[in-house]
């Protein structure tokens, strides 16, 4: 992994702060994209944008096309809006579908083509249990489901290239993210630990140490997999 250039977006909280750490532990170059970028000490090229914004993506995806040569993609941004079936608002729906998926495409879109030209590179994408289907979970779920269709899906177009594809797919995981919606003590953090045979939620190091290995040389074989970090919980 050492001088490899890795993008990662979502880059500077939770999952996505985990992955670029230990990439630039790695001596990888690191490149984030985040819409918080203030006051962080970055391990790496960190850039502000608002991916939900899909004209200054791609702005921000040109100026970086231009500056590096990405070797590496690490779609990890998302959002959950959690709404029961029957509460379930289109612009919510619209909205998880654009940050999870769109901005996956959109990324990977615009760097694909240099990967091709050099028959090597390497994708991976930040899934979720959830896309086995989970309470008030209809867009992110259905969003999730979507983006492992991209994985298996580009891991076929491009295997001859010698580019891979995978997919992480975490169960919960220790972030604000999670925590906004499963506070300690609650029902929901309750019946989360529940689903989990190893009775303990992960910790975002649990799958950057995953990601890290799908973009290392010894995973050079495996492609259009999708590789759960769930404590058993996907079982």
């Amino acid at each position: 992994m050492k001088d490899k250039c890795v993008l990662v977006t979502g880059a500077t909280k939770g999952i996505g702060w985990a992955i670029s750490r230990r990439l630039a532990d790695l001596s990888c170059h690191v490149v984030g994209i985040a819409r918080h970028t203030q006051d962080i000490d970055f391990p790496g090229y960190l850039y502000s944008c608002d991916l939900a914004n899909a004209g200054e993506t791609e702005e921000i995806l040109r100026v970086i096309r231009e500056k590096y040569p990405v070797d590496a993609v690490v779609n990890n941004v998302g959002i959950v809006m959690p709404e029961p079936l029957g509460k379930v608002e289109l612009a919510s729906l619209y909205g998880v579908f654009d940050l999870n998926v769109r901005v996956a495409v959109q990324t990977v879109q615009a760097f694909v083509d240099s990967m091709k030209t050099r028959r090597q590179g390497r994708i991976v994408n930040i899934c979720s249990r959830a896309a086995r289907g989970a309470i008030g979970r209809t867009s992110y779920a259905a969003a999730k489901c979507g983006l492992i269709g991209c994985t298996r899906t580009w891991a076929i177009e491009l295997a001859e290239y010698g580019i891979t594809v995978n997919a992480v797919s975490p169960g919960p995981i220790e972030t604000e993210l999670f925590r906004a919606n499963h506070p300690v003590g609650s029902e929901q953090e309750a019946r989360a630990l529940a689903s989990i045979p190893m009775k303990r939620v992960g910790q975002p190091a649990d799958v950057a140490a995953a990601v890290v290995f799908l973009l290392g040389d010894d995973a050079g074989y495996i492609t259009g997999q999708v590789l759960g970090v769930d404590g058993g919980g996907g079982l």
